[in-house]
């Protein structure tokens, strides 16, 4: 039972550790307390006072602690995560054309559903610059992707947005 408890309590943490400032970056009695302090260990003991209490959410959904639900939520991380669990289906969709990983590819890119089939089109035919050795990383296949991308004037737009 304390496993159980002690896992779902480091899970519901690490939710929140890689959100930047949902409610705002003022929000929650952990961030009133540590006001002014920077650093990591002062950002997780305010995440842990603001997860373990709850006040966090109280103060999203009453508008009370600080906290502001009005701005917008965004993500600064790249998609490596996702992308490097797809290496071996991306390039056999990719040298195909088509396929479940390349419509995963072009969704995590941001590709609008109007231009996936000219990205599936593009990323074939440049499959041999993006996948250009046997063992490319996600890293260089995103970076090699995004180039290819900068190259295309309908394409372009996504390159900038990844």
């Amino acid at each position: 039972m304390k496993r159980i408890l002690l896992g779902s309590l480091l899970a519901a943490a690490s939710f929140n550790a890689f959100a930047e400032a949902p409610g705002g970056p003022g929000c929650g009695w952990g961030n009133m307390l540590f006001e002014g302090q920077r650093g990591l260990p002062s950002h997780l003991v305010a995440l842990t006072t603001n997860g373990t209490s709850g006040n966090a959410t109280f103060g999203m959904t009453s508008g009370t602690n600080g906290c502001n639900t009005n701005g917008t939520l965004s993500y600064n991380g790249k998609p490596m995560l996702v992308l490097g669990s797809i290496m071996d289906e991306l390039s056999e969709d990719m040298a195909r054309g088509e396929g479940e990983a390349l419509t995963t590819y072009a969704v995590i890119l941001g590709v609008q559903p109007q231009d996936r089939e000219h990205f599936a089109a593009v990323t074939h035919q440049h499959f041999n610059q993006i996948f250009n050795s046997a063992n490319v990383t996600a890293e260089q296949v995103h970076a090699a992707t995004l180039v290819i991308l900068k190259q295309d004037a309908r394409l372009a737009r996504y390159a900038d947005k990844a």
